[in-house]
Formats: C-alpha cells, sequence, structure tokens
C-alpha cells in the first residue's frame, strides 16, 4: 500500500477526544488518511480496540500514546509509537498516569468547590471518575452546561486555569525510558509550544532536545497543525542536525478542538525529508 497521506497524533473518548476508537476509523478512513495513530493521554485502550477491528481494506495502523510529563525544567509531552502494548513498561506507566490523572480530578473538583464555591452533584462527580481518563475538557464541559462559562475555552480561563493543583507528573527521562524498554519509539510533541502559552525555540529549544536525546529521543513532530512556518523549518532543521526521526500530526480531538483529521501541514509523504521515511521503514504497524 502507498502511503502519501498520514496523520500521527489523535485523541478518542479514551482521553480527551469526542470519537469513540470505531468511529475514529471510520472518520479516518473518509479523510483518505493512508497511515494512522491514536495517541491518547497515558492510554492504550483505543489501540487496542482499533486493532481489533481493523480489516484489510483499512488504513495502515500505528499504536501510539502520550504521556504528559514534566521535571525541574519544564512540561513535555511525549509520544510513543510502535510499542508492545502488553510490555510492562508501557502498562505501568500507563497506570500510574492513569492514577495521577484520577488524583488530579478530585484536587480540581475541591478546588472548584473551594476557590469559587462551585460543586457538582454526585451523579456529575461520578460521570465524571467513570471516564476512563478525565481531565480538564471534561470539567468545563460541566462549567458549560451550568451555565458557569460559555464557552469551554472561557472555562479554562476563567476556573480551571486559576484553581491551581500540585503537579503530579512522570518524568520525561522515564517515559522516554518505558517506550524503548516495550520496543517503541519516543517522540517529542509539538516541540515548539511548553506550558500554557510558552513558545520555545533557538538556544532554549536545542538545550532541550540535546537533554531528551541524551534519555533517549529517537524523534520530533516537525509536522503539526499549530505550527507556524518558522516553527516547522526550525524543527526539521534540528532534526537533521540530530538526525532525529520526523512525524506528522493534527492533533485532533473532535469536537474539543478546532482542527481537523489530517492537518498537519504535510500534504504527501513524498514531501517529507529523510527522517519521516525512516520513521515509516523502522516503526510497527499493521
Amino acid at each position: 500500500m502507498s502511503i502519501h497521506k498520514i496523520d500521527l497524533h489523535m485523541h478518542s473518548t479514551i482521553s480527551d477526544g469526542t470519537d469513540t476508537p470505531e468511529e475514529m476509523l471510520e472518520k479516518v478512513k473518509a479523510a483518505g488518511i493512508d497511515l494512522f495513530s491514536v495517541t491518547d493521554h497515558d492510554a492504550i485502550k483505543a489501540c487496542i480496540s482499533i486493532k481489533e477491528i481493523l480489516r484489510a481494506d483499512c488504513p495502515l495502523f500505528i499504536s501510539g500514546v502520550e504521556f504528559s510529563c514534566r521535571d525541574s525544567l519544564g512540561k513535555y509531552h511525549i509520544l510513543g509509537y510502535g510499542y508492545d502494548s502488553s510490555a510492562e513498561a508501557i502498562c505501568s506507566l500507563v497506570e500510574t498516569g492513569h492514577s495521577s490523572r484520577m488524583k488530579k480530578l478530585g484536587m480540581r473538583l475541591d478546588a472548584l468547590r473551594e476557590i469559587f464555591g462551585i460543586e457538582f452533584s454526585d451523579k456529575d462527580a461520578a460521570e465524571l471518575y467513570a471516564n476512563n481518563n478525565p481531565g480538564k475538557p471534561h470539567i468545563a464541559k460541566l462549567l458549560v452546561k451550568y451555565g458557569f462559562a460559555e464557552t469551554v475555552n472561557q472555562a479554562f480561563a476563567d476556573f480551571l486555569n486559576k484553581a491551581k493543583i500540585p503537579n503530579i507528573y512522570v518524568s520525561p527521562e522515564r517515559a522516554i525510558s518505558a517506550i524503548l524498554e516495550s520496543g517503541g519509539i519516543p517522540v517529542l510533541a509539538h516541540p515548539s509550544f511548553g506550558s500554557g502559552d510558552e513558545t520555545i525555540m533557538g538556544d532554549e529549544m536545542d538545550e532541550r532536545l540535546q537533554r531528551l536525546i541524551g534519555f533517549g529521543l529517537k524523534g520530533v513532530e516537525a509536522y503539526y497543525s499549530g505550527f507556524s512556518p518558522v516553527m516547522q523549518k526550525e524543527i526539521l532543521g534540528f532534526a537533521e542536525k540530530y538526525n532525529l526521526y520526523v512525524t506528522a500530526g493534527s492533533d485532533y480531538h473532535g469536537e474539543n478542538k478546532l482542527v481537523m483529521l489530517g492537518d498537519n501541514n504535510l500534504d504527501d509523504v513524498d514531501q517529507a525529508p529523510a527522517g519521516l521515511h525512516r520513521f515509516l521503514e523502522d516503526v510497527s504497524y499493521r
């Protein structure tokens, strides 16, 4: 099968997207995407489900995951591709990420009550906890539903981003190590973006990449829906400088973001640099 259109960064209902794994597969097919990956936050359940329903006429698929990481120098999103989903290292890290998200959910609900006097019903709280990996978007939708905010973005700005909670993250070193131990390829997601509105470029980006490469990082997401041409050019330059794999992803979240499937600033794989072709040669997919 020839590969021209790819999207290696998207989220299902298993994390903070609005499409089920089954719906996502059908939308990927409708969009004419030849190769895709689902990269739910701290979760691999969607990838396991999709592998079970793939047929001969389906697009090619790479198992994916996205770990939210932080250490003393900043925040990182580490993507993992082509791992063995039964490997202990990846399963253990997924469980750690899930536990952290559940703890943060409780902290956010407590903060909303204590700071703003907002308390949801037991039924609403139970539904939040019933999600596979609940995050801020799930709470934001409730704030909109009950009229505390007009939009999800306003709910973030006026409430959730002001309700500060302790940071609970895995280190980028641990995420990269677990992906490698599970036979996968660790890639830095949207490298130019840090915490919130933070933009990382130039020497700071170079220093960050060198540090992560020291941990075993193998690639960068150089084609990304939110990148300006300047950002894309810089990340492609770093990929060439350090002989890194290159990937392309939209960061599609269904109705939770104004990003379309396949929107990653890469029209055709044939136009991509050698780093992307090496990635496609070396990663495990089906």
